[in-house]
């Protein structure tokens, strides 16, 4: 695996860097933000370790100009910013992972390898429900025949959605199958990915006798994919 480092600080980096290579993986590292923009450091790596105070560019920044291309490789935000809306601005900005500095470096490992696994070597299949139907293989969305662009995280949500088409899918579900791991955080982290992804599967649907979301909200339960 190729993992990219954008990190402005050379003793953090160089940690980062020397513990992703005895792990077995390749590494870079990247100082900036802009540099990260101008080398195209995502498109050329497998997954990304951000910061988000970076120079030049915020990472925050570097990540929106990356998703807003359709740019979906994986990152995890490593950041001293560790609040609740931090977070949450992360997440919306497409962060598939968040950790707050000082952190142990086993666990970014741990992070790293599982982040890794659930969006790589998807099986060449296609899931379809109704008028939606996701490619497992490139990770793509239509919409009645209409191509619509997904996060890693707005991807792997709806996956496990289509999978359970017509039944219950409770947030521990979806924070087990979406971080690999039992997620500890705030609830409205789920709520506010399923909010992403409704806005663009239900665009097209208000007017049109059909005013319910695809994701119905099961309250106190968790979220359904319902396809009239």
């Amino acid at each position: 695996m190729q993992v990219a480092i954008i990190e402005d600080d050379p003793l953090i980096a160089r940690a980062v860097s020397t513990a992703v290579r005895e792990a077995g993986h390749d590494c870079t590292w990247v100082a900036d933000g802009a540099a990260a923009i101008r080398d195209e450091t995502f498109l050329g790596s497998d997954l990304v370790v951000l910061d988000l105070m970076l120079p030049k560019v915020p990472g925050l920044d570097v990540l929106r100009a990356a998703r807003s291309q359709g740019v979906r490789t994986p990152v995890i935000v490593l950041t001293a910013r560790g609040t609740v809306p931090d977070k949450l601005e992360g997440f919306e900005a497409g962060a598939d992972d968040y950790i707050v500095k000082p952190f142990a470096m086993d666990e970014l490992l741990a992070r790293i390898d599982a982040v890794h696994r659930r969006t790589a070597d998807k099986p060449a299949m296609n899931l379809e429900v109704g008028d939606l139907s996701l490619s497992l293989a490139n990770q793509r969305l239509m919409l009645a025949g209409r191509k619509i662009d997904l996060t890693p995280t707005e991807f792997s949500i709806l996956e496990l959605l289509m999978r359970y088409h017509g039944q219950v899918v409770t947030r521990k579900m979806l924070c087990e199958h979406v971080w690999g791991f039992d997620w500890d955080g705030p609830t409205n982290v789920i709520e506010v990915h399923i909010n992403r992804l409704r806005g663009k599967i239900d665009k097209d649907r208000e007017g049109k006798g059909r005013e319910q979301s695809y994701i119905r909200t099961i309250r106190g339960r968790g979220y359904a994919l319902a396809v009239d």
